[in-house]
């Protein structure tokens, strides 16, 4: 369906411009909005008294002064308009100013004022149209069912195999037309309800809802890492952790928990207008495409969204066989290291394996330009922070090595590993003793831990992120926060006031109450309480409470960011720290905190994003908390299953030489993690006299960085767009990414999310997110094909393209320092 048209030029009302006419393709252009926004906006204007223009002005200029996404022509034309007494003086020139301003306060009103919600959101609604249909939920639930089994049995599997939610959205089009042709139209009626298998055309809000069922069903839970690793004999060897019963509690507890808070955030993070979750867009753009039957011309293109699709779809699909199967030196593309592979300093700096990757023509593999972000989907500001958090720490990751601090130079640069003082991998076997306890003895005897130069970096920026986003999140957006809490403590309904069009759109709809959420989380509470008292953890069920209790601290500071430029800030190593902390020397009880410290936090936020996405699509709440819940029901008791089958069933599982590759390396990495932080302790790596002390002074650092920039961005416009906690977040690429997975998004984001937005509006608003679905959905189904055609049999090409990236000391790890035959570096045995 499509919005109403009107006459391409329209009069001012009397009362504020007589006699005063605008055409609206020429206001378009100077505004930099469509035609089609200007002219539904001209024909609002003209209702709105000069009393109502004052009123919006005004909110603007208190509610979106610190927004970054918001226009910020918009945002200075206000502050003309309301503050310059030059322009007062001029009346020509005022007038012009306040008849433009009126479109755009106007456009406010009944519009979103972001060019990229106005691209792919309708702000219509169509009350009439079906989203809770028997197509949608038995769709939605059969893809649940295969995405959740395929991702959970292949996920301990190396390599890998995952599908993402964007399969099912791309699936889900022509299995809802097929259904539509073949189901039956006749009515049922249930308990009074009147419902039919087929209720007419498959439509986007059906769509939508397949696609939300996807999005968290095809999650694994990832509390199967803790299981795993308490059960396994070649990790912790605890037989009581092969009980289902137990599995099933924590998977429940683990999965549902994050509904609580979402839904308790909704009001922070779903139904103010500046929290717009870019990556939404991207779906919005797919789904729509799938269901717009007019195809408007723009800059003198005729191609359909559906057929711009396909055509970028199917070009990816081809396209990707060079760089992840054909040619992996495309992907790889540390061609500078190709004239002198042994030349350790050549592969450190350049290296896009083990180096520091600072090569101006990194990859030419699509997969390898998203690592840190899509660049057609987040916003160009962000990527160009992170892009400087990672450029401007890459000296400081070099000096660290060059000068041999912390004895990193015994060490590859770039790796993300745990290592002894001989330069040889962590054996966390020697630190550990049978019943999963430190073992003091054995770790006198042994080695302390020890982290590379980028891992050791990536730690210290870790904990200056932590701090620097609760301050930026204060200085920046303590007005949203402390609105958020005000409804939320007066109960008042979030639709009553609010200027958003969507918002308000969803008024006809009956709200999930607070309440029902927050029993959501106390069940959640409930179940991981009782997994963990019921059987012997060896772990107080409090420990459910610490987590959470993080979750809540971090939960809106994180949302609100992530919202705002689609960058997740998580909690992993904050929830290690802490965990390590509070149980000292308990590895069990560690895993505890950080899966509902971390998982808790990250599905939060993920949900959140759900619920935005039901939200610009107009899909009933009811609706969309059904939907998610039972999902997560199914994928969760599908997962479980499938988990406790590789467990007990599979033979030699998460062993190297495991004959069908299900080696684990997540698992590995997972109970490395376990005992360094857990076992060990962060007191012997952070504690006082400890090798990284020193890095606890990062938390303060963190904590006071963004003050000088708040209040630096009033006097100069550069440091407007500068962002401190996504400044930071580049410099967490190090170990084991590099600057070849952050500097190729940047040219990207820079040509379509500001050169071709800015002269080719119309162009960007039709293609630029299907652009992003369609290379997204020809990556995930290539490499679908790839790996069950193919790599599953270990069939693989030898020949040159695909081993010259890997055949030097990149590959391998660039070591500046070597060791004598039985050295060691830093203090021996006994000796610390």
């Amino acid at each position: 369906m499509e919005r109403a048209s009107y006459s391409s030029t329209l009069e001012w009302p009397d009362h504020n411009e007589k006699g005063a006419s605008m055409d609206a393709d020429t206001l378009a252009s100077d505004i930099q909005i469509l035609n089609s926004d200007t002219i539904e906006a001209m024909k609002y204007a003209r209702t709105m008294t000069a009393d109502e223009v004052d009123e919006v002005v005004d909110y603007i200029l208190e509610e979106h002064e610190n927004d970054p996404n918001f226009p910020p022509r918009v945002l200075e034309a206000c502050w003309l308009y309301k503050y310059d007494e030059e322009l007062r003086s001029d009346p020509t020139e005022y007038q012009r100013v306040y008849e433009e301003l009126k479109v755009e306060v106007a456009l406010f009103t009944i519009n979103s004022p972001y060019a990229e919600v106005r691209a792919v959101v309708d702000n219509h609604d169509y009350p009439e149209m079906p989203a809770s249909t028997f197509r949608s939920w038995f769709l939605g639930t059969l893809f649940v069912i295969i995405g959740g089994f395929i991702n959970q049995f292949f996920s301990i599997r190396y390599p890998g195999i995952s599908v993402g939610a964007n399969v099912a959205q791309l699936l889900a089009f022509p299995a809802g037309k097929f259904l539509e042709k073949v189901l039956p139209t006749c009515d049922f009626t249930t308990f009074g309800y009147t419902w039919s298998l087929n209720p007419g055309e498959f439509n986007m809000k059906e769509q939508t809802v397949i696609t939300i069922m996807a999005n968290v069903g095809f999650s694994t839970p990832y509390i199967a890492y803790v299981v795993f690793v308490q059960y396994l004999p070649i990790y912790f060897n605890q037989p009581w952790a092969g009980n289902f019963g137990y599995q099933l509690l924590l998977a429940l507890s683990t999965n549902f928990i994050g509904y609580g808070l979402a839904g308790l955030t909704r009001r922070f993070l779903v139904y103010p207008s500046f929290a717009i979750w870019p990556s939404n867009l991207a779906t919005i753009a797919l789904n729509r495409a799938f269901h717009t039957e007019t195809n408007q011309v723009v800059n003198g293109w005729t191609i359909s969204r559906m057929r711009w699709f396909m055509y970028c779809f199917l070009a990816m699909f081809v396209y990707f066989w060079f760089p992840n199967y054909i040619v992996q030196a495309l992907s790889y593309f540390n061609w500078m290291t190709w004239f002198a592979p042994d030349n350790v300093d050549l592969a450190a700096i350049t290296g896009s394996i083990g180096g520091l990757g600072l090569n101006p023509i990194p990859t030419w593999d699509w997969n390898q330009f998203t690592v840190t972000g899509n660049p057609l989907v987040n916003p160009f500001y962000s990527i160009f922070n992170g892009f400087l958090g990672t450029l401007l720490t890459a000296p400081i990751v070099l000096a660290i090595w060059y000068t041999n601090t912390w004895n990193t130079g015994y060490i590859p640069i770039n790796n993300n590993h745990v290592w002894d003082n001989t330069g040889s991998r962590y054996q966390v076997l020697k630190v550990v003793n049978e019943d999963s306890t430190f073992n003091e003895a054995g770790y006198k005897a042994y080695s302390p831990a020890y982290l590379s130069a980028g891992n050791v970096f990536v730690y210290g920026v870790f904990f200056s992120l932590y701090t620097a986003t609760i301050t930026h999140t204060i200085l920046y957006h303590r007005r949203e926060i402390f609105a958020g809490f005000r409804s939320l403590i007066s109960r008042k309904s979030p639709f009553a006031d609010s200027r958003d069009i969507h918002t308000r759109l969803m008024r006809g709809y009956r709200e999930v109450p607070e309440y029902v959420y927050l029993s959501v989380l106390a069940v959640s509470i409930a179940l991981g309480a009782a997994s963990i008292g019921a059987f012997p953890t060896h772990t107080s069920p409090a420990v459910v409470l610490y987590g959470v209790f993080l979750a809540v601290i971090f939960c809106i500071p994180c949302g609100i960011i992530m919202s705002i430029t689609n960058v997740e800030i998580t909690l992993n190593v904050i929830a290690e720290l802490f965990g390590g902390l509070w149980f000292a020397g308990d590895a069990n009880s560690m895993n505890y905190f950080k899966s509902y410290g971390y998982i808790t936090t990250s599905q939060t936020l993920h949900f959140a994003q759900d619920l935005k996405l039901a939200h610009y699509v107009h899909i009933a709440p009811w609706i969309t908390f059904n939907c998610q819940m039972w999902a997560t029901f199914v994928s969760t008791l599908v997962c479980t299953a499938i988990f406790n089958y590789q467990m007990t069933q599979i033979p030699d599982v998460c062993l190297a030489t495991q004959k069908d590759h299900f080696s684990c390396p997540g698992n590995n990495t997972f109970f490395t993690a376990s005992v360094l932080w857990g076992t060990l302790g962060p007191r012997k790596m952070f504690g006082p006299g400890a090798i990284y002390n020193g890095l606890l002074w990062c938390f303060p650092i963190g904590a006071a960085l963004p003050i000088p920039f708040y209040y630096l961005r009033k006097k100069f416009k550069i440091f407007a767009y500068f962002h401190v906690p996504i400044f930071l977040v580049g410099g967490l690429i190090w170990a084991p990414f590099n600057m070849a997975n952050v500097w190729p998004a940047v040219p990207v984001a820079y040509v379509f999310n500001n050169y071709i937005r800015k002269r080719f509006l119309g162009w960007w608003s039709k293609y630029n997110y299907i652009t992003s679905s369609a290379f997204s959905c020809g990556i995930a189904v290539s490499a679908l094909v790839m790996f069950f055609a193919l790599q599953q049999q270990d069939i693989e090409l030898n020949w040159s393209g695909n081993s010259i990236s890997f055949a030097g000391v990149d590959a391998a790890g660039p070591i500046r320092k070597t060791l004598a035959p039985g050295g060691h570096f830093g203090p021996g045995p006994g000796e610390f």
